[in-house]
């Protein structure tokens, strides 16, 4: 936090705007539209709300089908169980560890010669990379199949010099504690549609009528963002240059100190964008280092610090233990290999100095 986030915080309070809505929410999501190039933007509580906004106003009922990464966290996946459909769970690829597309035009055109077409996508930016989009909405383009962008974890990002999360029809982005920039809790969900918004808007507020009296004649959610949170997230949107040049100098000395280790290997960066390096991940071969991921975890654990493996494949959760899954061999792969190292932007060089030490001891 800095004197800024302060500064919007206190101006909430000074104006007594502190409950949902204000001048802080507004001015949020305009600058939010402006740094990302969205038309249009809905601050709330939660990206996990912006999901499910978006897949009730795509029209996700029970017993559709909705494809969804299985690399990622249960957020991404927990929605569409909230509207009774059914994930469809889909592999990663190697060159970015996110969706496959080519299992992407496989399962779509399998399920059209069903009959059955899937109601949505959720392709996610894993950690602080892009999916590679293209040849994703390509085929949902053909077909209509909306695709709602899970950028929870990539604000700052390119893709072929455009932002992810703004490509699809709606696109989510996160500002939970642990997010590149931050508002406590929070979300946001932008698309180029204003019905879209304008209608996810009323949703967010209770789905109140607009008349004199309380009147609802849909469901609504109480998922808007608060004035004091939005104006912490003000603050917040103006260091994310700074963030992500943070995040991409600590990825850089952990790939210099380590990167000639044997067994050691960096989450690739696609040739198709720019990551964040919102998290740096690697794999490591036991074979050649000497100790699994899951050695260094623990010793990382003895010094008190923590790191964390790679997102359990959601095919692999047993909440999620009946969804069909298409591939699985290499999310299950990372998920075996893959470390989460410490990559909070406020890191001190002294501090990389002792992550690093602890994972050279483990080595043969």
């Amino acid at each position: 936090m800095s004197d800024l986030e302060q500064q919007y915080a206190q101006e909430a309070f000074d104006s007594n705007w502190v409950a949902p809505l204000g001048p802080n929410v507004d001015a949020f999501e305009h600058e939010f539209c402006d740094r990302v190039g969205a038309k249009h933007a809905l601050a709330l509580s939660s990206g996990t709300a912006a999901i499910h906004l978006a897949l009730i106003l795509a029209g996700v009922e029970r017993d559709d089908e909705v494809l969804v990464s299985t690399l990622t966290f249960s957020a991404s996946v927990n929605p569409v169980i909230y509207q009774g459909a059914r994930p469809v769970l889909i592999d990663s690829e190697r060159a970015s560890w996110n969706l496959d597309p080519a299992l992407v035009v496989e399962i779509i055109e399998r399920k059209i010669r069903q009959g059955k077409l899937p109601k949505a996508i959720i392709p996610v930016h894993l950690y602080g990379q892009s999916a590679d989009l293209d040849p994703i909405l390509g085929i949902c383009q053909r077909y209509g199949i909306p695709v709602i962008e899970d950028a929870a974890e990539a604000l700052g990002a390119t893709y072929k010099g455009r932002i992810p999360g703004t490509l699809g029809w709606a696109g989510i982005f996160s500002f939970n504690g642990n997010k590149i920039i931050t508002t406590s809790g929070g979300g946001m969900l932008v698309s180029e549609d204003a019905d879209f918004v304008a209608h996810a808007r009323k949703l967010a507020t209770q789905a109140r009528d607009p008349a004199p009296h309380y009147q609802h004649s849909e469901i609504g959610y109480n998922y808007r963002l608060s004035n004091v949170l939005a104006g912490i997230g003000r603050g917040q949107l103006r260091v994310l240059d700074e963030r992500v040049t943070t995040k991409r100098r600590i990825f850089d000395y952990y790939r210099q100190a380590l990167g000639d280790l044997s067994g050691i290997r960096f989450m690739p960066e696609a040739p198709w964008g720019r990551s964040t390096r919102w998290l740096t991940v690697i794999t490591v071969d036991p074979e050649q280092f000497g100790a699994t991921r899951e050695d260094i975890r623990l010793a990382l654990e003895t010094e008190n610090i923590e790191s964390r493996p790679v997102w359990k494949p959601m095919h692999l959760q047993p909440v999620f233990a009946d969804c069909e899954v298409i591939g699985g061999a290499v999310s299950e792969r990372l998920f075996r290999d893959g470390l989460c190292l410490p990559s909070g932007s406020s890191l001190t060089e002294n501090d990389l100095e002792r992550i690093v030490d602890v994972i050279k001891a483990c080595a043969r």
